[in-house]
C-alpha cells in the first residue's frame, strides 16, 4: 500500500510503541452497556473486555437531554453506536515524508515508535471524530472496537469518557499465538512536511491480514450493544481492522435487533469492489442492506460508473433492498439527499476554512440526528453542512470538532454558498423526481416539480432542537 499524501487521513492501524499482554483466555467479558459510576483502573489492573467511559469531565451533553422520538422502544438506550475504527492519531511535523519503498518506510515508522512522542501530540481519530461530534448534539453514544492495554489504550479511553461516550471493547475469541503487536491500540501516524503535505503511516500498510486478524466471529458482548443501538455506523476502515465476515455479521446482527444501518464505504470502496471475493461479497452486503448510505460524489460515482451524482444516488438506491437514503458529500458545494421519492439538495454555509480533517464524521452525526428525529431531508442536511462546517472552522479532528455553540453560531447567521449550479445537475439528471433545494429565499423553479424551501424556515425548526441541547447542558454543568 503507497504512502497516502491526501486529506483527510485515513484511520485504520498503527504501530504502538509499549507492548500490551496478551490478554488471558478464559476471562469473562463483562456485558456493561450503560455507564458506570466510575471506570475502576486501579494496580493497573487488566481492562475488561467491556469498557465503559463514566460521565464525568467537561459538559456531557451526549446524556444531558432528552431522548430522542421513539427512544425506549425495544430497550434501545444508545443512539448511535460505531463499529471499529477506534484509534489514536499521533500528529507530528516532520522535515520530509517518509520514503515510498515499503522497506524504508516500515523502519522509518519503527523509529518514530521506539520513543513515544509527548502527549501534546496525541488525538483521538477514527470513529472517535463522528462519537464526539454526535454527542454533542445529543445524541446518546457507544464506540465498539479494540482499545489496548497500553498508554496510548488509557489516553483514548480517558478522552472518550470525558465526552460522555462509552466503550464495548472486543477481546473474546482472542488467538493465543498472535504476536503482542496484535493486541495494541491502533496508532495512525499523521506527519506533516513544512510544505503542509500529508503522510498517513499504520500497521495496516504492512500486512496482508486485518489489524484485528485475532477477531474470528463477532463477540457476544458487541451483539449486546448493537441490540441495544437505534443506529450502527460502519465504514470501509472497519474493513482494514476485520474479516469482512465479521463487518457483514454486525450488519446481519442489527438487522435482526431492528437497528438501522449507516455504511460509508469511504476511499476503502473502490479497492474494495476489486478486492478478495469475500470483501466484494461483504461490501455488496453492506451497500444492499444500510439503510442510511453516505458517499462523497466521487466514491459514488467509482461504485456505479455514474457520473451524475443525483443518479449515482439513485442507482445505489434501486440496488439496495433496505435502503432509505443515499447522503451524496459534494465538499464545499453542499449536499444531496436521494430518497424513492425525492431529492434534496442544500448548499454549503459559507466559512474560513481551517482544516478540513474531521468534517465528513461530523457531518455523518447529523444525519444521524436527523434520522432519529424523523426530519425533514433539506432540514437534515442543513444541519450537517452546518455541523461539518462548525469542524472546519478550527484546527484538527478528534476533540476539535464542532461544538454546539458554533454549530448554532452558523445556522443563525445562515450565511448560505449559492454558487453552486444545481439546475445543472438536477437538468442532466433524468430520473429527477420531486426536488427540493435550500436558498435563502422562496423563488420559482426552473422545472415543474422544483421547490425552493427559504433557509429561515429550516432554521426556525431546527434552532429550538439544538437550543434545548445547549439550554440543558448548561443548567446540568
Amino acid at each position: 500500500m503507497a504512502l497516502q499524501t491526501l486529506n483527510p487521513p485515513r484511520h485504520p492501524a498503527a504501530v504502538s510503541p509499549t507492548p500490551a499482554p496478551v490478554p488471558r483466555r478464559g476471562h469473562t467479558p463483562q456485558r456493561l452497556l450503560h455507564l458506570p459510576p466510575r471506570r475502576r483502573l486501579a494496580g493497573g489492573a487488566a481492562r475488561p473486555r467491556a469498557v465503559a467511559a463514566a460521565v464525568s469531565g467537561p459538559v456531557n451533553e451526549a446524556r444531558r437531554r432528552d431522548p430522542p422520538r421513539g427512544a425506549g422502544d425495544g430497550g434501545k438506550e444508545t443512539d448511535l453506536a460505531t463499529l471499529g475504527n477506534l484509534c489514536v492519531d499521533v500528529v507530528l511535523s516532520v522535515p520530509q515524508l517518509p520514503p515510498a519503498p515499503p522497506e524504508e518506510r516500515k523502519a522509518y515508522m519503527d523509529r518514530l515508535a521506539a520513543s513515544p512522542p509527548d502527549q501534546k501530540f496525541w488525538e483521538a481519530g477514527g470513529n472517535c471524530n463522528l462519537a464526539f461530534a454526535a454527542a454533542r448534539l445529543g445524541l446518546r453514544c457507544s464506540t465498539l472496537g479494540h482499545v489496548g492495554e497500553e498508554i496510548y489504550g488509557k489516553f483514548l479511553l480517558d478522552v472518550l469518557q470525558a465526552e460522555g461516550i462509552s466503550v464495548v471493547g472486543m477481546l473474546e475469541n482472542t488467538d493465543a499465538t498472535a504476536c503482542r503487536q496484535a493486541y495494541e491500540t491502533l496508532l495512525c501516524w499523521v506527519l506533516v512536511d513544512p510544505f503542509q503535505k500529508h503522510g498517513f503511516c499504520s500497521r495496516a500498510d504492512f500486512s496482508e491480514e486485518p489489524a484485528f486478524s485475532w477477531i474470528r466471529k463477532l463477540p457476544a458482548d458487541i451483539k449486546i450493544a448493537i441490540h441495544h443501538s437505534k443506529i450502527l455506523f460502519c465504514n470501509g476502515y472497519a474493513f482494514d481492522e476485520f474479516f469482512p465476515d465479521v463487518i457483514a455479521s454486525s450488519i446481519d446482527c442489527a438487522i435482526d435487533a431492528g437497528t438501522a444501518v449507516f455504511f460509508d464505504p469511504g476511499p476503502r470502496g473502490k479497492s474494495l469492489l476489486n478486492g478478495t471475493l469475500d470483501e466484494q461479497r461483504a461490501l455488496e452486503h453492506a451497500l444492499r442492506l444500510s439503510d442510511v448510505l453516505l458517499l462523497t460524489s466521487d466514491e459514488a460515482e467509482s461504485l456505479t460508473n455514474v457520473e451524475n451524482p443525483i443518479e449515482a444516488g439513485q442507482e445505489l438506491l434501486k440496488r439496495g433492498i433496505r435502503t432509505k437514503q443515499v447522503v451524496i458529500k459534494m465538499g464545499s458545494k453542499g449536499s444531496i439527499m436521494i430518497t424513492k421519492n425525492a431529492v434534496s439538495c442544500t448548499p454549503s454555509f459559507k466559512i474560513n476554512v481551517v482544516d478540513t480533517v474531521g468534517c465528513g464524521d461530523s457531518f455523518t452525526a447529523a444525519i444521524a440526528f436527523g434520522f432519529l428525529h424523523d426530519l425533514p431531508a433539506v432540514n437534515t442536511l442543513t444541519l450537517a453542512n452546518a455541523v461539518g462546517a462548525a469542524t472546519a472552522t478550527g484546527c484538527g479532528a478528534g476533540r476539535n470538532v464542532a461544538h454546539l455553540d458554533k454549530v448554532l453560531q452558523l445556522l443563525r447567521e445562515a450565511n448560505l454558498n449559492e454558487d453552486t449550479a444545481w439546475g445543472e445537475l438536477i437538468e442532466g439528471s433524468s430520473l429527477c423526481p420531486e426536488v427540493t433545494v435550500l436558498s435563502r429565499t422562496a423563488v420559482n423553479g426552473f422545472r415543474e416539480h422544483l421547490m425552493h424551501v427559504p433557509v429561515g424556515d429550516v432554521v426556525s425548526d431546527i434552532l429550538p432542537m439544538l437550543e434545548a441541547v445547549s439550554q440543558r447542558s448548561t443548567v446540568q454543568s
